[in-house]
C-alpha cells in the first residue's frame, strides 16, 4: 500500500498561525518604524526652518519695504494646547528680538510664514540654558530665535522676555509622534543647528 501524500489539516492550521504572527510583528515594526521616520523628517523640517531664518537674517531680504530687518523663529507652547505650530518671522515692527502679532493678517504683524504640523505630530516641550546658569530648564511658553546682520549667531530669547543679544546660550525644542517616541532640535547662540534623538 502507498502511503498517502500531503498535510493534515493540524498541520495546515500551524503553518497559518505561524505566518499569521510573523505578519502581525513585522506590521507592528512597520509603522512604528514609518512614525519614527517621519518625526525624524518633522526634524529636520524645522531645522531647516530655523537655518532659512539664518540665511535671510544675514542676507539683505526684504520685509514689507524694509531692509536690514532680523529673521527668526517663533516656537510657541501651551500646556494642554494642539502645540502643532510655529512660525518664521521678520523683526521688523517692534525690533525687540522676539515675534510680535498684535493683529494677524495686518501690516503691523511680523509673520513671515507659518507651519502646521500634522498627523498627531506636535511640539512636546520648550527647554533652554539661560546664559546665567549651566542648567538647562524646561516647561517654557515660548522660544524666539532671532538672527541679525553681519553675524550668523542666534539671539535665543524665551517667555517673551526681551534681551539684548539674546537670554539664552542654546535651546531645544522637543517634537513628539502620536506613539510618544521623541526627537530634539537644538539651536545654540553661536548659529549651529542640530537635530538629535537624545
Amino acid at each position: 500500500m502507498i502511503g498517502r501524500e500531503g498535510f493534515t489539516l493540524i498541520e495546515l492550521l500551524v503553518v497559518a498561525t505561524i505566518m499569521i504572527v510573523i505578519s502581525a510583528i513585522v506590521l507592528a515594526n512597520n509603522n512604528r518604524f514609518g512614525g519614527v521616520v517621519q518625526l525624524e523628517e518633522l526634524s529636520y523640517n524645522i531645522a531647516l526652518s530655523v537655518r532659512e531664518a539664518q540665511q535671510y537674517g544675514i542676507s539683505t531680504r526684504r520685509f514689507q519695504n524694509t531692509f536690514g530687518v532680523g529673521y527668526g523663529v517663533y516656537f510657541p507652547y501651551q500646556s494642554g494646547g494642539a502645540n502643532d505650530t510655529y512660525a518664521t518671522f521678520a523683526d521688523a515692527i517692534t525690533r525687540n528680538g522676539i515675534y510680535d502679532c498684535p493683529q494677524p493678517g495686518t501690516s503691523d504683524c511680523e509673520l513671515v510664514q507659518s507651519y502646521t504640523m500634522s498627523g498627531g505630530y506636535k511640539i512636546n516641550d520648550l527647554c533652554v540654558t539661560p546664559f546665567s546658569s549651566s542648567t538647562e530648564t524646561c516647561g517654557h511658553t515660548r522660544i524666539d530665535v532671532l538672527f541679525q546682520r553681519p553675524e550668523p549667531d542666534a539671539a535665543i530669547s524665551y517667555d517673551g522676555t526681551v534681551c539684548s543679544g539674546g537670554c539664552a546660550q542654546s535651546a531645544r525644542i522637543q517634537l513628539i509622534s502620536p506613539r510618544g517616541d521623541t526627537m530634539n532640535v537644538y539651536i545654540y547662540d553661536n548659529g549651529q543647528i542640530s537635530v538629535s534623538s537624545h
